[in-house]
């Protein structure tokens, strides 16, 4: 693999391929991602709170709010700041360092 070195000699990957192996969890829309997270939220809460009523069975309900979250909350979270910041932050990499920039308008 090509790497570059960065400011104190460690090795730093390529722009291009450190950008196109990030995770992206972001949803098309705000009030979409929010209604992923009401799901989510709704189905975790839904399944304990049945236990009593239904048994260890209403716990089957919990693995579905993984595919609402698509992964765990903290998943959720990263993708709620993904959406929000689309459009409005660009990662700019020169010479091994990256950073966070407004995006300009095109």
């Amino acid at each position: 693999m090509n790497s570059t070195h960065g400011a104190k000699g460690r090795p730093v990957a390529p722009a291009a391929s450190s950008v196109a192996s990030g995770r992206n969890f972001a949803s098309t829309s705000v009030p979409r991602h929010l209604a992923r997270g009401a799901i989510g939220l709704g189905l975790i809460i839904g399944s304990i709170a049945s236990v009593p009523a239904l048994g260890p069975v209403s716990l089957l309900a919990a693995p579905l709010a993984l595919v609402a979250f698509r992964g765990c909350p903290t998943c959720w979270l990263v993708g709620l700041a993904q959406t929000i910041s689309r459009g409005r932050l660009e990662r700019r990499c020169a010479d091994g360092v990256c950073t966070l920039t407004k995006a300009h308008p095109t």
